[in-house]
């Protein structure tokens, strides 16, 4: 169970990195994803930030530090929640897709640290 724990935690971890990078670097498929969904442009850093801090709070998480690493995955699960609802109701159906997998994965993470953590 622990290694697929660190298998599904270090894709979510990378998969979340890459989703900051994206949002620090203001990249165009972002801004325009936003702006479909109305988030207002100024803040796209800061939601960067949070997938940032959730992938550092994961892989602190992976380290020993159980309790950060559990925190992390349900701020990520809140996170990815907000995100498909902030598409539902924009009425933005085409692109839900990522924020989705995120979710689900961000859930799986949830559940394997709690169980891991035992």
């Amino acid at each position: 169970m622990f290694t697929v724990y660190v298998i599904v935690t270090a894709v979510v971890i990378v998969a979340n990195l890459g989703s900051a990078a994206a949002d620090f670097g203001r990249a165009g498929f972002v801004r325009a994803n936003s702006a479909k969904v109305g988030v207002p442009a100024p803040w796209i850093p800061w939601l960067g930030l949070l997938k940032a801090a959730g992938a550092a709070g994961l892989l602190l998480g992976l380290l020993g530090f159980r309790f950060i690493g559990l925190a992390a995955a349900g701020g990520l699960v809140l996170f990815f929640v907000g995100a498909v609802i902030v598409h539902i109701r924009a009425r933005v159906y085409h692109n839900i897709g990522l924020p989705g997998i995120l979710l689900g994965l961000a859930i799986l993470t949830l559940t394997l640290a709690a169980r891991v953590s035992r």
